[in-house]
């Protein structure tokens, strides 16, 4: 029993299973005789904040950490380290966000609340989608496989900067001039080239309380701290990687899980309620289930076509579209941006909003396995040599 579970948890798949199933109990208890307890559970407040805010503002701060540490590594000697390599990702990328945007609004633009969940279709789970093509094993081309992460990690930033631009309170200049402060000692430790984590980890946490309290959301202190946590000491061992390979397990099998059940609970009354605000969840499932494929290989096309990018080896169109497919699957980034758009007197707006990311996730989720399936050759004609993973590094970035 050991050795399976142990073989689970180092599997692909895993981070996006156990994804699914937290969110398919959410929605479980919150249609059961248990539906008060769940949200009892969720707004007990524990030192002066609540179950459900210390999971979104406080442990998807460490997701975020991951974000910014994932992002910094790929800028440097990942996939995205030079212009050749982030090309064709960064304006698959750009499309897989502008179109989902588009559509959204398309549907949206005349109700002044449901408008501000504008943002949640741009964003891709990495997670579910790695775990999906996970499914199909050595089929899947390993430059396949770069271009998917390439791809969710430009997403992840640009869905970053969407957050820190338009979701944040009015700031507080005296705790944003101490965020300044900690993040300049931040920087000055990394120049130095510290390499205590015990130190990187307290400056983290002070800057986590500092951002909670400025009125930029508090999330964003992990992508800070990401980006400032150097990639090399005077010790030989990069601070950034052994941070990295630290939160990797704790995030993917517990963090994102507790997200999922924290936010997944949507009742099957809201469901029956939605005729009235249908555009809402619509414009979301659509701008997933449509805006993402059409904008993802819409712009990959052109790229290659105008001879601004190269098509991967071992890679067509068809491998493409059936990727671009599988970013349609936006439940953590979306759920998260759900939560920040709308203010809690209008919970019933983030429930069809979530309605929305669910089908249009799950749809996308479907179809693009089923796409990718008859895409990718049904023999591997050699295996792939493991000199060709170093660069990447796939398995360990998010579903290790």
């Amino acid at each position: 029993m050991y050795k399976r579970i142990k073989y689970f948890l180092t599997s692909d798949p895993a981070s996006g299973i156990l994804l699914l199933l937290a969110a398919i109990t959410a929605l479980t208890i919150a249609n059961s005789p248990l539906q008060a307890s769940y949200q009892s559970l969720l707004n007990f407040y524990l030192f002066g904040i609540s179950v459900s805010h210390w999971i979104n503002d406080g442990l998807m701060a460490l997701f975020f950490l991951m974000i910014g540490l994932e992002v910094k590594r790929e800028l440097i000697e990942g996939s995205l380290n030079s212009r050749s390599k982030a090309m064709l990702p960064a304006i698959a990328g750009l499309g897989g966000m502008l179109f989902p945007i588009i559509i959204f609004l398309f549907f949206n633009y005349k109700d002044p609340i449901a408008i501000n969940g504008w943002a949640a279709p741009a964003a891709t789970d990495i997670a579910f989608a790695l775990a999906i093509l996970s499914l199909l094993g050595k089929r899947v081309p390993v430059e396949l496989k770069v271009f998917l992460l390439a791809l969710a990690i430009i997403d992840d930033l640009g869905v970053i900067f969407i957050i820190a631009i338009f979701y944040n309170s009015e700031p507080s200049g005296m705790m944003l001039l101490f965020v300044l402060t900690i993040s300049l000692f931040l920087f000055f430790c990394g120049k130095k080239q510290f390499s205590s984590l015990a130190l990187y980890f307290v400056l983290f946490i002070v800057l986590w309380f500092t951002v909670y309290h400025s009125g930029i959301h508090a999330t964003l202190a992990g992508v800070i701290a990401g980006f400032l946590i150097p990639q090399t000491c005077r010790a030989g061992k990069s601070p950034a990687k052994r941070v990295e390979h630290l939160l990797n397990p704790y995030v993917a099998f517990c963090i994102l899980p507790l997200f999922a059940f924290a936010n997944s609970g949507v009742t099957f009354s809201s469901i029956q309620a939605i005729s009235d605000y249908s555009h809402l969840p619509l414009g979301i499932a659509l701008g997933l289930f449509v805006g993402k494929p059409i904008g993802v290989f819409l712009f990959s096309w052109l790229a290659i076509k105008l001879g601004i990018a190269q098509l991967p080896q071992q890679v067509n169109m068809r491998m493409i579209l059936a990727v671009a497919v599988l970013c349609g699957i936006g439940f953590t980034m979306s759920i998260f941006i759900s939560t920040l758009a709308f203010p809690a007197e209008q919970s019933v707006m983030v429930d069809y909003t979530k309605i929305g990311i669910l089908m249009g996730s799950s749809a996308s989720a479907l179809l693009g396995f089923s796409m990718l399936s008859r895409a990718l050759p049904s023999v591997v004609a050699q295996e792939v040599p493991a000199s060709s993973l170093t660069n990447t590094k796939l398995q360990q970035s998010r579903l290790e």
